[in-house]
């Protein structure tokens, strides 16, 4: 349970850091539109410490690092979170400079953010099949 604990506290301050430099950045910048920079603070601490908070509250009952399906979870769900949330901070500060990504470039990010989610979803799915197994016992 204290691991699950420590990733949902990692993730907690990853959301921290994100929200207060998409709030300094921005204002430095000037800049007052919107911008992929304020779904990264969201994104960490919704998909990052409350899955997280769950997983450590059913696993403090249930010993789910003996199923294989809750280590392809762990794997996959965080590798996929972070990818994401790197992915929409490159987006962010492309967006508030204002750059003129080609289309090589936009067509990266995007690819790299769409890889990031499908790993989450894919993680979401393992993580359901465990609670599922767990509950047959």
């Amino acid at each position: 349970m204290k691991k699950y604990l420590n990733i949902a506290f990692a993730y907690a301050i990853a959301a921290m850091v994100g929200g207060v430099f998409y709030r300094e950045f921005t204002k430095y910048s000037g800049f007052t539109g919107v911008t992929a920079l304020g779904k990264v603070h969201a994104h960490l601490f919704l998909l990052g410490m409350l899955v997280f908070l769950v997983v450590a509250l059913y696993g403090a009952h249930n010993d789910l690092g003996k199923l294989k399906t809750f280590r392809a979870f762990l794997w996959t769900y965080n590798i996929g979170i972070p990818m994401t949330a790197i992915m929409l901070v490159v987006r962010g500060v492309a967006q508030v400079r204002g750059l003129a990504l080609s289309a090589a470039a936009n067509a990266s990010i995007s690819g790299i953010a769409g890889i990031g989610h499908i790993l989450t979803g894919a993680g979401i799915i393992l993580l359901l099949l465990s609670f599922k197994k767990l509950a047959k016992n």
